[in-house]
């Protein structure tokens, strides 16, 4: 089935999401749109499938002209999306799943799960993807389950899949396997686009890559292209994507994290008897699949988890049990995962937020009132210094890019001598250019003697940075490897496999013990 945008526009209001973009995929054709967080990739899929209606442009299927008014329509016409966060219901079997909004009933108008699951084992069978229709789906590992959102399309007859940022939330090696059955599916004659950030995937799987930037089409590649050439297309100029850092230089261990254990509220160990120790002068990063503790654990440090046992100290000052201002005031520097909604005050200027974590201190507080005119000064300063582009330091914070928001937060938390830094999905819906000056602080921290401790799920980043690297499971501590280890060995540990049973399987990768090569 050969797929045709032509001239899609997609207006919300004064906000222009996509620009007159025209895409072609082709039968049998893995298309991959690439793009940094918010270029419009989403957007535009989501006028593909149905659920945002075109402000302008039209869409061709085999060249006739068609018209979605939801999702059902864009199925009959052969078309399947596989989201990024899963449309699935936890608590339903696979074919419960598999079977909602396309139930087959038996002649007394009961449901018919029997066809369905029919239909599921053939599926799976044919692309070796090994999912039991019985299996309730909260219990299934989430590669398993983006395969059922991929059998549920197939049910559909889907001759075009749409993947939308399917490797978020996989492991390495799951990550590896989705990737095999992209392939399998091309083989099959079915049409894939794919939507990512990651260059690597991009280019593992691609036949032809469009490159979004701003909401419109800014050139087309073949995967042949460098990965220095894509990343310039994201981002409009020449970007450098490997870190330049010198050997760490370690000094004394002076935070502490004893027998950590974080409780659920339903009394579920999200952090399992965690123990680790970061030193003056080095990056040690955590790594895990999304929703393996990594949150929990930060919080912790942080004094924002109230179910906690264990020891947390820094520079032998025991941190478990104090408030989050003593802690921040102790010294402790702490970027958030998610800058929105604990990062930044949206409608507060940019020279407010700049100052959240020391409103009422010296210099900018005398007793019960502020300095506006030190406010405005320090707010000058760190746009410069940290290359925040804003249109003033009194433009609210809310109406900056994500890399700018972040650039916000990063420069609030590193403009105090710190103790200890730390940074949870520091790059996360972050432009390369941005990353890359990102990652520069973040070393320039370690280099200055402070410990650092930085939270991932990208394991491309995790390796860049680490000078040690601690990998979470269901809130347990897998080990702790040095930062050159293989992304085979880290990707094996992220499954849930201990890291001396990893490392003893290095050498079946065909990489040296310790490689970091990526």
């Amino acid at each position: 089935m050969k797929l045709e945008l032509q001239g899609i526009t997609k207006r919300f209001g004064s906000l222009v999401a996509n620009d007159h973009i025209d895409l072609v995929v082709e039968p049998g054709q893995v298309h991959s749109l690439l793009g940094e967080n918010g270029a419009g990739k989403s957007t535009l899929m989501n006028v593909l499938y149905g659920l945002y209606e075109p402000s302008e442009g039209r869409i061709l299927v085999d060249g006739q002209p068609v018209s979605f008014s939801g999702p059902g329509d864009a199925m009959a016409a052969g078309i399947g999306m596989v989201h990024q966060h899963f449309m699935l219901v936890p608590v339903f079997t696979v074919a419960e799943n598999v079977a909602l909004g396309n139930e087959a009933t038996k002649a007394t108008g009961m449901l018919n799960l029997s066809q369905t699951r029919a239909k599921i084992k053939a599926i799976s069978d044919q692309y070796g993807f090994d999912v039991d229709p019985d299996a309730i789906v909260e219990d299934l590992p989430v590669g398993v389950q983006q395969r059922v959102e991929i059998i549920k399309a197939l049910v559909r007859d889907a001759e075009v899949l749409i993947l939308d940022e399917p490797t978020a939330v996989l492991t390495p090696k799951e990550t590896d396997e989705l990737l095999a059955i992209m392939g399998q599916l091309k083989s099959d004659g079915k049409s894939i686009v794919f939507i990512s950030h990651k260059l690597r995937e991009v280019k593992q799987v691609s036949d032809l890559i469009t490159v979004i930037r701003r909401g419109k089409v800014v050139g087309t590649a073949d995967p042949d292209s460098s990965t220095t050439e894509l990343a310039s297309l994201m981002v409009g100029r020449a970007v450098s994507l490997t870190l330049d850092k010198a050997p760490a230089q370690p000094g004394e261990a002076t935070f502490r994290i004893t027998d950590l254990t974080v409780l659920a509220p339903n009394g579920q160990r999200v952090v399992d008897g965690i123990s680790l120790e970061i030193r003056r002068g080095e990056i040690l990063a955590v790594a895990g699949v999304q929703g393996n503790g990594q949150t929990e654990l930060t919080e912790a440090v942080l004094g924002l988890q109230g179910h906690v046992s264990g020891s947390i100290t820094l520079e032998g000052h025991e941190l478990v049990g104090r408030s989050v201002k003593e802690i921040i005031r102790a010294g402790v520097g702490f970027v958030p995962e998610d800058r929105n909604v604990e990062g930044l005050v949206g409608p507060f200027s940019v020279a407010e937020n700049l100052i959240l974590n020391r409103y009422d201190q010296e210099p900018f507080a005398k007793g019960l009132g502020l300095k506006p005119a030190v406010i405005q000064q320090n707010a000058r300063e760190k746009i410069a210094e940290f290359d925040v582009r804003t249109q003033s330091a009194q433009a609210a914070a809310g109406t900056l890019s994500g890399g700018n928001q972040q650039k916000v937060v990063m420069a609030r938390e590193l403009s105090r001598p710190l103790k200890l830094f730390i940074a949870s999905q520091p790059t996360r819906g972050v432009d390369v250019g941005s990353i890359e000056f990102l990652h520069k602080r973040i070393v320039a921290e370690r280099d200055g003697g402070t410990p650092v401790m930085i939270v991932s799920t990208e394991l491309d980043e995790v390796l860049e940075l680490a000078d040690r690297i601690a990998v979470l499971y269901r809130g347990r501590l897998m080990g702790i490897v040095p930062g050159n280890t293989s992304r085979d060995v880290v990707g094996l540990m992220m499954a849930g496999m201990p890291a001396e049973e990893a490392l003893g399987q290095e050498q079946e990768f065909g990489t040296e013990p310790g490689s970091g090569e990526l």
